[in-house]
């Protein structure tokens, strides 16, 4: 199979690159361009997967929100046969991070694209919830304005008393305690919540309690990376 990009997943953690299947390595070894969320952490992410890695051997490009000076370039570097690799800050690209739209056109054009397996927050923590696996949301970020945020928590709970479907939410590690507290505040003292916590990391904590259950005992979340699941 002839690949011209390569969706290279990244460590949830620094300390777990472990989580990184050895193919990848031999895929990125494979790529001329990196198209990346963050260089610096990518940078660090290769040196840490390899000491044999060239870094500069690379041509590096920093993805931002993909305007269009990014796609045009990307577009050149598949025309000219470069093989492309497109790197997340964490986790896989495209998954609630940036490299949807590089993706898009690379499918547009007719180029084969090849995701790798990797660590995914979302799919590791809805694994070790409990919750339904079989019907679930990613909502991402909630609305800032308190009043909106609470709403959409009751709007997307009772959806999922309704029909089973787990909702997924994450949020600025800087900002947990207001989501966890608009939780406890909004939703029924039945409904389910798994905090997630430093999925891979070696602070990692995966619980589920009831509603009740956590307004018990509160976690301090500030500043972890933290995923959210709400069940019935």
């Amino acid at each position: 199979m002839n690949v011209q990009v390569y969706l290279i997943p990244t460590v949830l953690s620094e300390e777990a690159i472990d989580s990184i299947p050895a193919y990848v390595l031999q895929a990125i070894q494979t790529c001329s361009a990196l198209y990346v969320e963050n260089e610096r952490t990518s940078r660090r992410f290769l040196r840490k997967l390899s000491k044999d890695i060239v870094i500069d051997y690379y041509k590096w490009v920093s993805i931002g929100k993909a305007e269009d000076p990014v796609l045009v370039e990307f577009q050149k570097d598949l025309r000219e046969g470069r093989v492309v690799g497109i790197l997340s800050e964490a986790g896989c690209p495209g998954i609630a991070d940036p490299g949807q739209l590089l993706v898009r056109a690379a499918q547009e054009g007719g180029y084969t694209v090849r995701p790798l397996v990797g660590p995914s927050s979302i799919l590791l923590g809805l694994m070790a919830s409990g919750m339904n696996g079989q019907l679930f949301r990613f909502n991402g970020y909630l609305p800032i304005d308190s009043e909106e945020r609470g709403k959409t928590i009751r709007r997307l709970e009772t959806e999922a008393h309704l029909t089973g479907c787990t909702q997924i939410f994450i949020e600025t590690p800087y900002r947990n305690k207001v989501l966890l507290d608009a939780f406890l505040k909004h939703c029924r003292a039945d409904t389910h919540l798994c905090i997630a916590r430093d999925i891979t990391g070696p602070a990692e904590s995966i619980r589920t309690k009831t509603i009740s259950e956590w307004k018990k005992e509160v976690p301090d979340l500030q500043k972890v990376p933290t995923l959210f699941l709400l069940g019935e």
